[in-house]
């Protein structure tokens, strides 16, 4: 898989709209997919937009109404926060004989599946996936750590955008710098950001230090403008 065009494209988009697209144009391509989508979630993991392509619209509603409850792979992802495929979780024989695969996979001539998350300020705002058909080899652990490295840019590229941080600064700052700010942004104190992205009060202050010297500033307010800017 050559990710780096897509990557390359992600670190240009002015919006998520132009995001989502960039995405939905590309990714199944790359991954060899029969079919594919994006999600992007609220905080109570309800779908907020939802793009797919290679499958009718009725694939989705037969997944929402058959298929959430039995999505072993999702639940994995959401619970753990990280990219898994059906072999992740159970062998082919029980994703054969599951009701998603019987109800709703076989249905529209899909075989197997992977999906992966996208992570901003330390909880789940949204998920990509990729299907693929009987005609097309099942997806592996190989897959998993390229998916894994386009989540990344993906997750960081929405962070920036919903932050709107100056493009001249973004690539000076680390995905973690990123979740800081943005909390910064909205207020919170070191304990509640620490709480939020499950480390330390000091964790906290060595990463504010950081941004400090690398944006020339001082203090918390100084630092949001100056990544508005």
């Amino acid at each position: 898989m050559k990710f780096a065009p897509l990557i390359e494209k992600i670190t240009i988009v002015s919006n998520e709209v132009d995001l989502r697209s960039c995405f939905m144009d590309y990714a199944g391509e790359l991954v060899g997919a029969t079919a594919w989508g994006l999600d992007l979630l609220d905080s109570r993991l309800r779908v907020l937009e939802s793009d797919l392509w290679g499958v009718p619209d009725t694939f989705r509603d037969r997944y929402q109404e058959v298929g959430q409850s039995e999505d072993r792979v999702s639940q994995r992802m959401i619970q753990q926060q990280i990219p898994v495929h059906h072999l992740s979780v159970q062998s082919l024989k029980a994703w054969h004989q599951s009701a998603l695969y019987q109800d709703v996979f076989r249905n529209y001539g899909l075989e197997h599946g992977m999906v992966a998350p996208l992570i901003g300020v330390s909880r789940l705002i949204g998920g990509i996936y990729f299907l693929r058909g009987k005609e097309f080899p099942t997806f592996n652990d190989s897959d998993l750590i390229h998916v894994s490295s386009l989540c990344q840019h993906l997750s960081v590229r929405l962070a920036t955008l919903r932050f709107a941080i100056s493009p001249s600064l973004i690539n000076c700052l680390t995905p973690r710098e990123v979740d800081v700010a943005e909390l910064v942004a909205q207020g919170l104190s070191n304990r509640e950001i620490a709480l939020k992205l499950y480390i330390s009060r000091d964790a906290v202050k060595q990463v504010l230090k950081r941004m400090f010297q690398k944006l020339d500033v001082s203090a918390r307010a100084e630092m949001v403008a100056r990544l508005k800017a």
